[in-house]
Formats: structure tokens, C-alpha cells, sequence
């Protein structure tokens, strides 16, 4: 409604030629300018540049932010899927400091247990709680929403990590 008025205000201040005319935004009817909408195609993303995961050979991914500081730690879905249905995650303790190769908790399912190690030294700023309360999720969606840390980076990492390529043939062999 603002808008409108404001755009009425406007078009008044111009001399009465320019005002008849007619543009592409804003068109007359009965004496009152209404907006009309227009779509235009969007010229930029504003979306943030997404990173590529990297794995371990212990079946953990990290996925690096834009500004190298901090990093998303979670299981892969291949090892979600070996161990089954997940029935309890231990979390790390935010602002606990690890080392690169630390454990910083674990996944039991029916079948066995593992431990989740970080290949990265640092603090944890952030943990999945959703995961606590359902460790189900984690078989959903492993590489996505049921990431298990958020940690800040310290030290480089540690041992090899693998691009998805990488990792999808050393699953394979």
C-alpha cells in the first residue's frame, strides 16, 4: 500500500506528459495507480558456494566452510548403511578440544558399534541434538540433516582424505 502511494506521489511531481505515459510497473485504472507484477529472471544467486565433502578411509565426511575456519563433521552413508539401524549416538561436548584422529563419540546400531573419529584438530562449536533424541535419522540422511559436528579448525588435517570419486571406488573394492 506504501508503495503505491508513494509511486502515485511520484508520478504526480512529473509534468503531465511524462505521467500519461505508460510503464511496464505501475498501470492507471479509475484515476489510481496499482502495481502490477512482473517477473523478472534473477541475474545473481545468492546462495553460498557449496563445498566439496571430503571422506576418510574410517567412513567419516568433512565438508569444509567457504572461509576455511570452521568444518561440518558427519558418517558417510555407506557407513550408515553397513551398520544398520543406528540406536544411539554419543555426541561430543561443545567447546570440547580435539585433536586430529581423536574420537569425538560414537554410533551403536543393532549391529555393532564404532567410533566417529575427526580428521581435523579443533574446538566443537555445534552438535546435532535433533540426533539424541532420534539417532534413526541418521539412516535417512547421513551426508545431509543428520550431520553429527560443527567444529573449528585448529589443525590441518590429518591422513587421506578422498574426493566422493575417490571414496565411491575405495567402497567398491
Amino acid at each position: 500500500m506504501a508503495a503505491r502511494l508513494w509511486a502515485a506521489r511520484v508520478m504526480r511531481q512529473f509534468p503531465s506528459t511524462i505521467s500519461r505515459r505508460s510503464c511496464p510497473q505501475f498501470q492507471s485504472r479509475s484515476g489510481q495507480w496499482q502495481s502490477t507484477h512482473v517477473q523478472r529472471p534473477r541475474l545473481f544467486s545468492v546462495s553460498a558456494t557449496v563445498q566439496e565433502k571430503k571422506y576418510t578411509e574410517d567412513h567419516e565426511w568433512i565438508e569444509l566452510s567457504e572461509d576455511g575456519k570452521t568444518c561440518t563433521l558427519g558418517i558417510s552413508t555407506y557407513a550408515a548403511n553397513a551398520l544398520g539401524d543406528v540406536v544411539f549416538i554419543e555426541l561430543p561436548q561443545i567447546k570440547m578440544e580435539v585433536s586430529a584422529g581423536d574420537a569425538i563419540g560414537a554410533v551403536e546400531s543393532v549391529k555393532s558399534a564404532s567410533d566417529i573419529l575427526t580428521p581435523v584438530g579443533g574446538i566443537v562449536t555445534d552438535i546435532n541434538s535433533v540426533l539424541e533424541e532420534k539417532p534413526g535419522t541418521i539412516n535417512q540422511d547421513p551426508e545431509g540433516d543428520a550431520w553429527i559436528a560443527k567444529l573449528e579448525i585448529k589443525e590441518e588435517p590429518t591422513g587421506k582424505l578422498m574426493s566422493a570419486e575417490e571414496y565411491r571406488q575405495f567402497t567398491e573394492d
